[in-house]
């Protein structure tokens, strides 16, 4: 009986074991981690998103002749708002394509509005404005690396359930389907020529505003690719 005993707790070990290494442990691991990552890149764009009503409040407080610009960046920003994607959305490659051109657009029409900016020096001046453009500098960074470490993790899992041997426990236990990442746009390999430094030049002698400290710490954490 004891022998017995003994024989399937050494049969159960070796069943648990082999599960392991078949990747009953490797797959999920991996898929979380991309589901991870993408709630990072939600959170980046959704960090622009908080910035634009102050920002569209202060460029028409000075800029009241350009309420079309302000009107499609408040547009742009309702529809981005509209498209919404949880985790079983990311192996549908229509869907992320729908969530990466709105958020585009709403990109587009954000670099219109600064570019309007320059005709407005008093406007420039102001620290506020230039504090916006600090806060804003930094969200970019920040879907920069989101986007970039998320297309790292999808890359990861789908090579992980498409590799042997876990692609036993990706297929006959998981039902795992490969994840969508973000695709590089025509002249994404070349910076855009956007200056931030220079849209918020004019203000280096006005008085600094209230939250320049938190802003200034929100960008270096951006930069960094950290999260706070």
């Amino acid at each position: 009986m004891a022998f017995r005993t003994l024989f399937r707790s050494i049969l159960l070990a070796l069943g648990l074991v082999s599960l392991s290494a078949c990747g009953i442990n490797s797959v999920p691991t991996a898929e979380e981690n991309a589901k991870a990552r993408w709630a990072d890149v939600q959170s980046a764009y959704q960090r622009r998103a908080d910035l634009i009503p102050n920002l569209v409040k202060v460029v028409g407080a000075a800029a009241s002749s350009e309420q079309e610009i302000l009107t499609q960046v408040v547009q742009a920003r309702a529809s981005a708002g509209q498209v919404q994607l949880t985790t079983d959305d990311l192996n549908d490659p229509a869907k992320l394509q729908q969530f990466d051109q709105a958020q585009s657009q709403l990109g587009g029409a954000l670099s219109r509005l600064l570019v309007t900016v320059e005709k407005y020096p008093e406007l420039k001046s102001q620290a506020r404005f230039a504090d916006l453009m600090t806060q804003l500098e930094g969200s970019e960074n920040r879907i920069e690396v989101a986007r970039n470490r998320y297309n790292e993790a999808v890359q990861e899992y789908n090579t992980t359930i498409r590799t042997f041997p876990a692609t036993i426990a990706a297929n006959v236990i998981y039902g795992s389907e490969p994840m969508q990442g973000f695709e590089a746009k025509a002249g994404a390999e070349n910076a855009p020529d956007v200056n931030f430094d220079d849209l918020g030049g004019a203000s280096t002698n006005a008085a600094p505003a209230n939250d320049n400290t938190a802003s200034g710490a929100d960008q270096t954490g951006a930069a960094t690719g950290t999260d706070n």
